[in-house]
């Protein structure tokens, strides 16, 4: 096939003890999935069906190493939230709950940045979130832990520190909504692919880092991701 221009290289992430690479496909994100952090964005957290949104695929950036992301342009409130990252394997759509899990290949660490105050001043006006949530470097992910190789997270430790100092602290059972049924609705809207991503939402504690920070989060199982916010 020949472009009239030369194509996007592909946005890939580390495989944990492995030289292969895995290539992102699309990046959905789900909105207010524990219970603390509705409250604390000013929402009542309830089982209403999830809500999305998307990050374009080169947010991701391979955080398997420690890494440096940028502090982006037009914010003073750039905000951190850590999460659960889901990878599917074998797409399909309007997947069952109970067959769920056989579509995701991996796990991992990440960090959903947000530009604070764009989303919030989006979110009054009606208007998309797309320049709070969806834009270039924000979702540094750790190395992906195959699913065949590790215990599904259905309960395990989620944290974040920001300079040594704790900020984000829970544990995955909290979510509202499983990564079983995260997956399963989400399907019922677009047909889920290889590659595709799923960052599952964030505990409370979210906050503003500055430049120079570093920021250490993890979840139990899945290692640690070191990030720091460029001087």
């Amino acid at each position: 096939m020949k472009y009239a221009i030369s194509p996007a290289e592909v946005t890939s992430l580390a495989v944990a003890g492995s030289e292969e690479r895995f290539p992102v496909n699309r990046i959905f994100c789900v909105g207010r999935n524990y219970a603390a952090h509705a409250r604390e964005m000013g929402k009542d957290p309830d089982r209403d069906p999830p809500f999305f949104f998307m990050k374009p695929s080169d947010a991701a950036v391979d955080a398997s190493q420690p890494v440096t992301i940028p502090y982006p342009s037009q914010t003073t409130n750039f905000h951190h939230e850590i999460e659960l990252v889901v990878a599917i394997g074998k797409g399909g759509s309007n997947i069952p709950v109970d067959s769920a899990e056989e579509h995701v290949w991996g796990y991992a660490v990440g960090l959903d940045m947000t530009r604070r105050d764009l989303q919030l001043e989006a979110r009054d006006k009606g208007r998309p979130w797309e320049f709070g949530k969806s834009f270039a470097l924000s979702a540094p992910i750790g190395a992906l832990h195959r699913a065949a190789d590790v215990s599904s997270p259905t309960k395990a430790a989620i944290a974040l520190t920001v300079n040594g100092e704790a900020r984000q602290s829970s544990d995955v059972e909290k979510l509202i909504w499983s990564v079983s049924e995260c997956i399963a609705h989400l399907s019922q809207y677009e047909v889920l692919k290889p590659g595709d991503l799923i960052m599952t939402g964030t505990p409370e504690g979210v906050n503003a880092v500055r430049r120079g920070d570093v920021m250490r989060g993890s979840v139990q199982g899945l290692g640690e991701i070191f990030v720091t916010v460029a001087a």
